[in-house]
């Protein structure tokens, strides 16, 4: 079972990685400016308090890990989204300074630079507002950042065009840079499938140095 540091445990997504995770037996260090906000209890966990947007803390937290995931983003709202870019630079600057002995870094990404059938991007489309492209475009900002990062072994997992609470099936289908969709053209994933995504990611690593993304 692998140990796995992770950042963002209370938000929409990371709370799914985080039951995800637990309940295939791996353990788990929640990472959290507020150690109140974790209500789950499980003997493989452990809760500590840090900060994503200070490498020392990131290395702390890190440090005798297997695996770091940040679900850290601005899934729950325009206020976490001055969070991304600098987010993806400390978590990288943290890892850094553990060297050879640095986990491997998995996080959750947009699916707004994904390559639609037309040619064109997520964040062309017409009508989205603007709060919603100004996240989008950080995020496409923080995978161009990890881009050109050669010395950590990175993933980014994009979800599809359209992600929310849901059934788990343990079933999706995976691409690169171009966006997954269905036989209606339609892209969507559960959080609770894009959290089964990112363990297995843990569990059977296939796209270090890269983004993908999962969709039903």
């Amino acid at each position: 079972m692998a140990k796995i540091a992770l950042f963002g445990a209370t938000g929409t997504i990371g709370s799914r990685v985080l039951r995800e995770a637990l309940d295939r037996g791996h353990w788990v260090t929640a990472v959290v400016r507020d150690p109140a906000k974790i209500t789950v209890t499980d003997p493989r966990l452990t809760v500590v308090r840090g900060d994503v947007l200070d490498p020392g803390s990131v290395t702390a937290a890190a440090e005798g890990q297997d695996v770091v995931i940040s679900a850290v983003g601005g899934g729950d709202g325009p206020g976490h989204l001055a969070t991304i870019r600098p987010a993806a630079e400390a978590l990288t600057e943290g890892l850094r300074a553990l060297g050879d002995n640095a986990p491997r870094l998995i996080t959750v990404g947009g699916a707004g630079s994904l390559r639609t059938p037309d040619g064109k991007q997520v964040w062309d489309a017409e009508g989205l507002p603007e709060f919603l492209l100004q996240i989008m475009h950080a995020h496409g900002d923080a995978l161009d950042y990890y881009r050109t990062v050669t010395d950590i072994r990175w993933t980014n997992c994009s979800p599809a065009a359209t992600i929310e609470p849901g059934e788990r099936t343990g079933t999706y289908r995976t691409g690169l840079d171009d966006l997954v969709t269905d036989d209606n053209g339609n892209s969507r994933i559960t959080t609770e499938d894009y959290a089964v995504a990112l363990i297995d990611e843990v569990e059977n690593p296939r796209h270090t140095g890269e983004r993908f993304n999962v969709a039903h």
